[in-house]
């Protein structure tokens, strides 16, 4: 009794200089959110922030108001010139925790706020919903004072019960359960109410902790009512691993300093199962036997070493370099400079403690503390070195899964979610734009760029190269390209949306073989500045559980070749039976020659295209439309930009009306078919429109034309059907097949469920009245698609696009609808998360 007595009385001591420690590394609007979000929870009053009507949760168990905090409470009613007449009248709160970074080394400047709002189990959905409004006003109200804060609602039966949660912006979903438990006890301040029961149980008991647990109450050593019990860890299975990697990378993309060291971290965890020791267990031992509060409990110093543990383990001396350098960069500390007043003195001195250990040298320490003024080459060394540990990580956790024969626990919608924004965010493809600053340098703007053409036969490879510097000789000589691509377009774009490419810039061409003059090269570059803009919100998890849809096309015609440039001095012959600029004149000439398009996808994607000579116009054409399906939605946006010397005008309205027309002919859902014919030069093509695709082919005559509409149907129908039961693909299946793209659809009936599988081509094959697991079906086809990228040592073979699941259902009226499938055991309802994301 007295043990626990002793241990009670120094969680209580840490914990208050874990609040100094936290409250010193925020600004004072920060300090000023921190020291009153309890008080803002505790009350529901309409002098307080976060007011919200009706029966709102409030009240947090065993908090009781600092003098600072009733001081708050009566400057607002004396501003209000109201009583501060308050009462509490429940205690639903059982207590707040911030978890992460918070009090730790970790804690920087710009650090938010997470914070664990644990409540009883048995608060009723809607007044669950109440307290999300009334958090949601908190957020708000700390955004007014330049800090976030993100809330999650924690039910104090999370961790005994079956995980349902749904992936959100801040919330793993299905991706990690007790592995969180593991982070939230290795970080958790109480910032008020119940104290923590986990700490008081000995590590040795973790493998019978409810046991303990009871036979501590049954000898009256304690009394639950006093605690927060979330409860111990007892086996973590080994399917979690494989989707907090995922999670962790899912986060990397947009913080890849602190993704990489949590990557690490799973990947130290899963080479050690099934005897892995968790960083919290190993804190909760120090915590018994040390009397003294040092790094040895600090939640990311903890990390870092277990990092460390396992990379000196496995002599990957070049990740722990680097794992050592994402520690130093999360900080925030500059330590070969002074330190400033207000910069709390334990962390730099913590840190200067680690890091000499390391023995860096003195360039080693300037180099990372001028990070916010590195520019696009150290930039894209980073990027590379970071991505690099990120796949290694990924590929040692596949074949870890594969080891152990594991199925995945994630929920399929969820899996389905990370890996297509990991597909999104890593995969490499022609023509796609690589963005390489996530977070890295706050500006990569350059003064100069430069963009040399290399014409074919010469020593460099044919193409465009861009360089940040002017095209004097002493400047550019010797120095390697930023990039090169076969088409200009791609260069513009990715100095672009990488910021290289600002208002400022100052543009440079060297052209030696397109007809591009300096002036349309300004212009194109203006008007992709002008239509696009460089950050928008990230993709939903809705858009990331459908096929990818162009949201956004911009189309520039004639930049590199422009067939209406050679006719100086030439005199033009043309009627208004022959004005279509597709076959225009005597001569039936196309006045497209170049067509490049920039779009950004419905997944965030930036991807570019180039289409060159006298079938651009309709390889562009069936490119766009290929990759719309049926029932996808319009894009939200077409430009369209001409730069031909003669007849601009008229050749970009005439391209624009050829596109939307087709666009809108392609989404019409309810037309089976439809045949376009175009004329392009002397040649005439077949447009031909179905429910999953659009072919073009070139008609040397009528008959052509006319056994290509019989046999089209023939062609496109390759399905595998049960001979007893011949059933017809159903319509929303082909509506919503999409090119790249591999598609399970289920169609329950009564004794068993059909299966349409639609491949990257849109092929379908159909398998009906199938009587097995569908949920065994879904894993094994994730395995067989981990597994097999896995068996590839190039790493860049990874591939993140997984096969999409849904369920064919009926809505109320009797339409058929589509729904991602999710795993029986996750359809209850979901314990919502939520943050200030906007």
């Amino acid at each position: 009794m007295q043990q626990l007595e002793a241990l009670q009385q120094r969680a209580d001591e840490f914990n208050l200089l874990r609040l100094q420690y936290a409250r010193d590394a925020l600004p004072a609007q920060g300090r000023y959110v921190f020291n009153f979000i309890p008080v803002l929870l505790h009350y529901n009053n309409p002098l307080l922030p976060g007011f919200v009507s009706g029966e709102v949760p409030h009240g947090i168990a065993a908090f009781e108001p600092s003098c600072e905090q009733r001081n708050f409470v009566q400057d607002l009613s004396l501003t209000a010139n109201c009583d501060a007449n308050i009462d509490v009248n429940e205690t639903t709160i059982l207590g707040l925790y911030t978890m992460g970074s918070t009090s730790s080394i970790g804690q920087c400047c710009d650090s938010d706020l997470d914070i664990w709002i644990c409540h009883r189990h048995e608060l009723s959905r809607e007044r669950r919903l109440l307290l999300e409004n009334k958090c949601l006003l908190i957020t708000q109200w700390a955004e007014t004072r330049g800090i976030e804060v993100n809330f999650f609602l924690v039910p104090d039966n999370k961790f005994r019960v079956q995980n349902s949660a749904h992936l959100s912006k801040e919330g793993c979903g299905s991706a990690s359960h007790l592995l969180l438990l593991d982070e939230f006890y290795r970080s958790a301040l109480c910032i008020a109410g119940k104290p923590l029961l986990w700490y008081m149980i000995p590590a040795e008991q973790e493998g019978n902790y409810d046991e303990y647990v009871a036979q501590l109450v049954a000898q009256n050593k304690i009394n639950l009512d006093d605690w927060l019990d979330l409860g111990g860890f007892g086996r973590i299975p080994a399917e979690e691993y494989f989707g907090s990697s995922l999670w962790q990378l899912y986060k990397g993309i947009d913080s890849p300093y602190k993704a990489v060291i949590k990557t690490l971290l799973m990947e130290a965890y899963s080479w050690a199962y099934p005897n892995t020791e968790l960083i919290s267990v190993r804190a909760k031992k120090t915590f018994h036997q040390q009397s003294f509060y040092d790094k040895k409990l600090d939640a990311y110093w903890l990390m870092l070493n277990q990092v460390t543990e396992y990379l000196e383990a496995t002599n990957d001396h070049k990740r722990l370099d680097l794992a050592r350098r994402c520690f130093y960069l999360k900080t925030c500390d500059r330590l070969s400079q002074l330190a400033k007043e207000d910069e709390p003195a334990w962390r730099r001195n913590s840190l200067q403690e680690i890091v000499s250990q390391w023995q860096w040298s003195e360039q080693v320490l300037l180099h990372l503390d001028n990070r916010e003024n590195w520019k696009v080459q150290e930039v894209r060394g980073a990027h590379g070195e970071l991505l690099e540990a990120l796949m290694v990580s990924y590929r040692n956790l596949i074949r870890f899964a594969r080891r152990n024969n594991i199925g995945e626990c994630i929920n399929p919608e969820d899996i389905g979610i990370l890996s297509r924004k990991l597909y999104a965010a890593f995969e490499s493809l022609p023509g796609k734009v690589a963005l390489i600053n996530p977070s890295i340098s706050p500006d990569l703007s350059e003064p100069n760029l430069s963009v040399v053409q290399v014409p074919e036969g010469r020593s460099n490879p044919e193409g465009w190269y861009l360089y940040n510097s002017t095209l004097e000789s002493k400047a550019i000589l010797g120095r390697a390209p930023l990039e090169h691509s076969p088409y200009l377009s791609k260069l513009i774009a990715w100095s672009y949306f990488n910021g290289l490419l600002v208002k400022n810039t100052k543009l440079h061409l060297f052209n030696q073989g397109s007809d591009l003059v300096q002036e349309n090269f300004l212009q194109f570059s203006q008007d992709l500045a002008q239509t696009f803009k460089v950050k928008v919100s990230n993709a939903t998890n809705l858009a990331l559980s459908r096929p990818c849809e162009i949201r956004h096309l911009s189309i520039f015609l004639n930049l590199e070749n422009d067939p209406t440039c050679h006719w100086a001095n030439k005199v033009i012959e043309f009627d208004v039976n022959a004005s279509d600029v597709f076959s225009f004149g005597a001569n039936k000439e196309c006045l497209v020659g170049s067509v490049d398009l920039v779009y950004r996808n419905s997944w965030n994607e930036i991807r570019t295209l180039h289409f060159n000579g006298e079938e651009s116009v309709v390889d562009a054409l069936s490119t766009i439309l290929g990759k719309m399906h049926n029932d996808a939605a319009s894009p939200d946006r077409i430009d369209v930009f001409c730069y031909a010397q003669h007849f601009r005008g008229l050749i970009r309205n005439r391209f624009q009306q050829l596109v939307a027309e087709s666009i809108s002919t392609r989404l019409n859902s309810e037309r089976d078919q439809a045949v376009k014919t175009l004329v392009v030069g002397s040649q005439k093509f077949g447009v031909f429109y179905e429910r999953r695709g659009v072919s073009v082919k070139k008609l040397e005559n009528a008959i052509d034309f006319y056994s290509q509409i019989a046999d089209t149907k023939l062609e496109r129908m390759p399905l595998r059907l049960d001979k007893t039961h011949h059933t017809k693909t159903p319509e929303i299946v082909a509506s919503h097949s999409s090119e790249g793209l591999v598609q399970f659809f289920f169609e329950n009936h009564d004794t068993g469920f059909n299966i349409y599988i639609v491949d990257e081509i849109n092929r379908v094959e159909t398998y009906q009245h199938f009587s097995g697991n569908k949920e065994e079906l879904v894993q094994g086809v994730n395995r067989f698609y981990t597994s097999a990228h896995s068996r590839q040592d190039d790493k860049s073979m990874i591939n993140f696009n997984l096969p999409q699941f849904y369920e064919i259902v009926s809505d109320a009226n009797g339409e058929l609808e589509l729904l991602p499938y999710r795993s029986p055991a996750m359809t209850s309802e979901p314990i919502k998360q939520f943050s200030s994301a906007s």
